[in-house]
């Protein structure tokens, strides 16, 4: 008589155990989106280190040459050299 009591207290135990695994607070969904949110933020951070590479190779031609320095002020100041002459051609219809 105490071996079916017995195997019918473990069984609603792990029942129990199960039902707080797949819909508890803390269960199997919850998993799952937060592995959805860090795939998420891990691409993102990739967006970022890229951008950054490309930022720290910028700053390390503004440091060690005037190439670059010299490409800004042409196409963003219109700056030129002296001696040089700037023409500039427009597309007028």
């Amino acid at each position: 008589m105490r071996l079916p009591l017995l195997t019918l207290v473990l069984a609603a135990l792990l029942l129990l155990v199960h039902a707080e695994l797949w819909f508890g607070k803390n269960g199997v969904h919850r998993v799952v989106e937060l592995q959805h949110k860090l795939a998420d933020h891990q691409a993102k951070n990739e967006v970022a280190r890229e951008r950054n590479a490309q930022l720290a190779a910028e700053v390390r031609d503004l440091k060690e040459g005037l190439e670059m320095v010299e490409e800004k002020a042409r196409f963003e100041l219109g700056m030129v050299k002296p001696n040089e002459v700037y023409v500039q051609v427009s597309n007028a219809p």
